[in-house]
């Protein structure tokens, strides 16, 4: 992550509430700079980030930094946990390797780091030495 001229930070919980907060953060934020063109892009990457953080590490403190510089928007999320982010392989999406019974719904997720990938000009992960890692995306306005 490169050195931010503006930023904002808010801890969560990890819980699944802590995504539609974080959602209304970055809201905020992103109307304040006048980057409204992104800010689909941006709640996206948010959702799917804090999703996983507050996966990894249920009901523990999971961290949120908002920050922009000349490059653009940087969304970094925080969680404790020691594992890093694995992206799934692609495979092509049929209704037939789908399961969309109640049981298994969940179990047909796990596209969330390709679609940081696909809105992100650049993002990756970086070990906190206090520990933890960041995962971290970058979004041109």
């Amino acid at each position: 992550m490169e050195t931010a001229t503006e930023e904002s930070a808010m801890s969560l919980l990890g819980t699944p509430a802590a995504v539609g907060i974080a959602r209304n953060f970055v809201d905020m934020r992103i109307r304040k700079w006048g980057y409204m063109h992104i800010l689909d892009s941006v709640r996206l990457v948010v959702s799917e980030l804090v999703t996983n953080a507050a996966r990894q590490t249920p009901h523990e403190e999971i961290r949120l930094q908002l920050s922009r510089d000349a490059y653009g928007v940087i969304v970094a999320v925080w969680d404790a946990a020691h594992e890093l982010p694995q992206a799934k392989p692609m495979a092509e999406l049929t209704l037939e390797n789908l399961d969309l019974s109640e049981d298994a719904f969940d179990d047909n997720g796990g596209w969330g780091l390709h679609i940081v990938q696909a809105l992100s000009t650049k993002c990756g992960v970086i070990r906190d030495p206090a520990g933890g890692k960041w995962v971290w995306s970058r979004m041109r306005p």
